[in-house]
């Protein structure tokens, strides 16, 4: 049974390869082509067993590849951030890499046969009519999955913070921790769910739930968060 890793270099993603492998399961780790540390990549994902695919993001070249590899589960954990966005002058934002990669995987998983099922790492507060453009690509992704017929899993995570963040999130992490305080005060006062919602999580405890949402059956056609990412 092999599992497509979309977003495999990402925080989250090395760790759900690296879990996926050493659990004894077939990962196939998505890296660009055009990656800047692709020969790194590939040492540090085929040591571990993984397998390593580079398809570009075209459309056709995507599904062709899907379809030929015939994973069971599509991770799709595709995400920038607004500082990369920035440095690369617009060219990877939310719409370009959050939204339209995504759809583009989403299309290509569809088309396949047979049809693999798709676990899209969204967030909580994904709403449709939030004002946030993070949250607002991840509703209109959870909207278009509902709609395409594919078995599917949607994993809400709150904030997903670590010291060992590379990508220079501190504003994040710092919010993660103030948060946080604030939800342990809240629990003891009856808000228990909502404190589970909310609260930060690491990359190696989300990834180990990904790893196991994404292959159970209660899981299936639902949504997964607050307690069921623990």
């Amino acid at each position: 049974m092999s599992e497509f890793v979309a977003g495999a270099t990402g925080y989250t993603g090395r760790e759900l390869v690296r879990i996926l492998a050493e659990s004894g399961r077939h990962p196939i780790a998505h890296v660009r082509p055009d990656s800047s540390r692709l020969d790194e990549w590939r040492a540090r994902f085929e040591a571990l067993g993984a397998e390593v695919d580079t398809t570009v993001w075209e459309p056709e070249r995507m599904a062709e590849t899907l379809q030929r590899l015939s994973p069971s589960v599509v991770y799709a954990l595709l995400g920038t951030t607004r500082a990369r966005g920035r440095a690369s002058a617009g060219k990877d934002d939310y719409e370009s890499v959050d939204y339209a990669l995504t759809a583009l995987l989403l299309t290509a998983a569809k088309h396949a046969d047979p049809q693999p099922r798709f676990v899209y790492l969204s967030s909580v507060g994904a709403a449709p009519a939030t004002k946030n453009p993070y949250l607002a690509v991840r509703a209109r992704i959870e909207r278009e999955l509902r709609e395409s017929g594919l078995p599917f899993t949607l994993v809400r995570p709150s904030f997903i913070t670590g010291a060992d963040r590379d990508d220079g999130r501190l504003g994040e992490r710092i919010g993660a921790s103030v948060v946080d305080v604030g939800l342990s005060v809240a629990s003891l006062f009856g808000a228990r769910r909502a404190a589970q919602r909310y609260r930060s999580t690491t990359n190696t405890t989300l990834a180990a739930a990904l790893a196991r949402v994404g292959t159970e059956p209660h899981f299936l056609n639902r949504v997964a968060e607050g307690d069921d990412l623990r």
